[in-house]
């Protein structure tokens, strides 16, 4: 894996799951790191625990001048910007009927809208600085379909081809973009799928771990994966779907 001394970067959803494991691995390798949630408490948690370079951004990912504010906020506080991580997101377990319109147009917002949004910022504070990579967090469920889990679907699809897009416009500004699908992965929201559907915890993450490595994900698996495509040890790599999911696509 690629040293990260000196780069500078944010994560979004970095108070909880991945995130969080995300935000701490950049900083174990030596970023700088801004720790962007909704949940400015925790993101300050995670900032204390990344140690005194790490700032915590309190933002609603789905709105342009927060978006707008944070990525100006950490640049300022860093000097540039050469790492974005997209990592925030929600779940709606439910079919299209059951769905409301409300519900549907959060998740997207949340989850599609936040990447064109930070992404909109960020690339142009990358650009005059020679360059930076953007990682989005996807899910195996933007590459196939999944039971009860329309909006979700949607938007992680959205996201994967997003990168693709991104990753043509962008590489002749030297902006790596590439995209993370995890599978499940033992997080807070992997967990309130199962209350959303109804099921005991225990059995519903049984069966998640159904797949050949036989367990879940950890945040840190997925964290790993993300901080390498951030790396130069993917300094070819752009326009690509690295899927982390314990062989469960195969």
């Amino acid at each position: 894996m690629g040293s990260m001394t000196g780069r500078r970067a944010i994560v979004t959803g970095g108070a909880s799951g991945i995130g969080r494991a995300t935000a701490g691995l950049l900083a174990a390798e030596g970023a700088r790191v801004a720790v962007a949630d909704l949940d400015e408490a925790g993101a300050r948690a995670v900032a204390g625990a990344c140690g005194p370079d790490a700032i915590a951004l309190g933002l609603d990912v789905a709105v342009a001048e927060e978006c707008r504010r944070a990525v100006e906020r950490a640049a300022a506080a860093f000097g540039g910007l050469d790492v974005l991580v997209n990592n925030a997101g929600i779940i709606r377990r439910a079919d299209v009927v059951e769905t409301t319109e409300e519900e549907w147009d959060r998740v997207m917002a949340v989850n599609v809208r936040s990447v064109f949004l930070m992404s909109r910022f960020a690339i142009p504070v990358m650009v005059a600085g020679g360059g930076g990579a953007i990682v989005n967090t996807g899910s195996g469920w933007g590459l196939k379909g999944g039971v009860k889990a329309a909006s979700y679907c949607a938007s992680k699809g959205a996201v994967v081809n997003l990168t693709r897009a991104m990753a043509i416009d962008h590489g002749p500004d030297g902006v790596r973009v590439n995209c993370v699908c995890p599978g499940d992965t033992d997080t807070a929201m992997l967990r309130s799928e199962a209350e959303q559907l109804g099921e005991a915890e225990t059995a519903f993450l049984a069966d998640a771990a159904s797949r050949p490595l036989q367990r879940v994900g950890t945040p840190e698996d997925i964290a790993r994966a993300i901080v390498y495509l951030a790396s130069d040890a993917a300094a070819f790599v752009t326009g690509s779907v690295l899927v982390v999911d314990g062989g469960g696509l195969a």
